[in-house]
C-alpha cells in the first residue's frame, strides 16, 4: 500500500489518508485532483472497505473510465470491478433499473437522449395545434429540463403562479400543458429522459424510505468529483445517500464552475461545511500543469470573485512565454475567438 501513497505530495496525501467522516478537497487547476480521488478509493479498499460499498460519481464517462483503470492497476481488476463508479446519470440509471419498478417503470425502460426528447416535444406541439414559431421545441425542451433539474414536477409547476406567469408573459401559456403531455407520453412508453434519471431517483428515495435505507447501507463511502458543478437535484441525492454514515468526500474548485447554464449551483460547494459537522478541509494548491505566468494571471482574476473558498495556487514550473491579451466586446465574440484559436493551433501543430 505504501508504494502508491508515496507517489503523492504531502498536500495530496492528507485527504487520501482521511478515512472516516466528511471532507472537502479544494483542488486548484492541474493540482492532481484525479490522482487524489483515485488513490483515496484504492486506500479505502486497502483498509478493508469492500468495493461494493464505495460510490464514486463523476461528470464524464471518460473520467470514470480512467479512474477505474488506475484503481484496477493498483488493487487489481477483480477488486475494482464491483465499484459503483460512473457519471451521475449512468449510476442512477443502474439504480433505477433495479428499483424503478416501484415508480411504475419497467426494468428495461428506454432512455431518451436530447434528440428523442425534442422530437417528442415537437410532435406534441403539432398535435396540440400550437404555433411552432412561438413554441419552439428546443426552447420548450430546455424549459422542461430546467424544471426537472430543480425538481419542479407538473403539479409543482401548476401550483407556482410565478412560473405560470413567466410563461404567459413569454406568450407561451400552454407550456404546462406541453410539460404534462410530455411526461405522460414518456411514462406510457416506459421511457425516461436524461433529466428523469435524477428526478426519478430523488422521487424513489423520497417516496420509498426502505429503498433509501438500502442504498445508504450499501454506499458507506461516497466520493463526488467536480462538486462545484452539481445541480440541486444531484445535491439532494448525494446528501440523502450520505446521511447515515456521512463518509462523504467532495472534490472541486469553486473557481472552475462551468455548468451554471445547466443549473449547477455554486452554493453546493460553498455551503458544504454547513451541511456536515467537523468537515475535514484540504487544499491542493500546487499546479503541475501550467507555467508561472498563467498561474499568476489566473490568480489575479480569481481573486476578484466576491464569494469564494480561499486558496493560493502556485507552481514550480518556469515562467513560460508572456500572456497575450485579446479584448472582446461580447461573450459570444470571446467564445468564437477562443474556438478559432484552438482550431488554428491544432492545424498548425497537426494535432488530432
Amino acid at each position: 500500500m505504501s508504494s502508491f501513497i508515496d507517489e503523492l505530495n504531502d498536500a495530496q496525501k492528507a485527504p487520501v489518508l482521511h478515512k472516516d467522516g466528511p471532507l472537502m478537497v479544494i483542488a486548484g487547476a492541474g493540482s492532481g485532483k484525479t490522482r487524489v480521488l483515485t488513490y483515496r478509493i484504492a486506500y479505502l479498499m486497502a483498509q478493508g472497505v469492500d468495493s461494493f460499498n464505495i460510490l464514486a460519481l463523476t461528470f464524464t464517462n471518460k473520467a470514470a473510465r480512467e479512474m477505474k483503470e488506475r484503481i484496477a492497476h493498483i488493487v487489481g481488476a477483480s477488486e475494482a470491478k464491483n465499484l459503483w463508479m460512473g457519471t451521475f446519470h449512468s449510476v442512477f440509471a443502474k439504480l433505477l433499473r433495479i428499483d424503478g419498478n416501484k415508480l411504475g417503470y419497467p426494468a428495461n425502460f428506454t432512455i431518451y437522449d436530447t434528440q428523442d426528447s425534442q422530437r417528442l416535444i415537437a410532435s406534441i406541439i403539432k398535435e396540440m395545434g400550437l404555433d411552432k414559431d412561438i413554441y419552439k421545441y428546443k426552447q420548450i425542451q430546455n424549459r422542461i429540463s430546467s424544471f426537472k433539474n430543480s425538481l419542479i414536477t407538473v403539479k409543482a409547476y401548476r401550483n407556482d403562479p410565478d412560473l405560470v406567469e413567466q410563461d404567459a408573459m413569454a406568450k407561451k401559456p400552454r407550456t404546462g400543458d406541453i410539460y404534462e403531455n410530455y411526461v405522460d407520453r414518456c411514462f406510457k412508453a416506459g421511457a425516461m429522459d436524461f433529466d428523469d434519471l435524477l428526478l426519478r431517483t430523488n422521487e424513489l428515495l423520497t417516496r420509498h424510505p426502505e429503498v433509501l435505507a438500502k442504498y445508504q447501507d450499501r454506499f458507506r463511502y461516497i466520493l463526488v468529483d467536480e462538486y462545484q458543478d452539481t445541480n440541486h437535484s444531484q445535491y439532494l441525492i448525494v446528501k440523502a445517500l450520505a446521511d447515515r454514515f456521512q463518509n462523504i468526500c467532495v472534490v472541486g474548485d469553486d473557481a472552475q464552475s462551468i455548468y451554471s447554464f445547466r443549473g449547477a449551483n455554486i452554493s453546493n460547494i460553498l455551503n458544504f461545511q454547513k451541511d456536515y459537522d467537523n468537515v475535514g478541509m484540504y487544499r491542493l494548491e500546487q499546479n503541475y500543469r501550467s507555467t508561472r505566468n498563467i498561474v499568476n494571471a489566473a490568480n489575479s482574476i480569481i481573486g476578484k470573485n466576491q464569494n469564494q473558498i480561499e486558496k493560493v495556487v502556485w507552481t514550480d514550473n518556469d515562467d513560460g512565454p508572456s500572456i497575450k491579451i485579446h479584448r472582446s466586446t461580447t461573450d459570444a465574440e470571446e467564445g468564437r475567438f477562443v474556438a478559432n484559436s484552438i482550431w488554428e493551433h491544432r492545424m498548425q501543430q497537426q494535432m488530432t
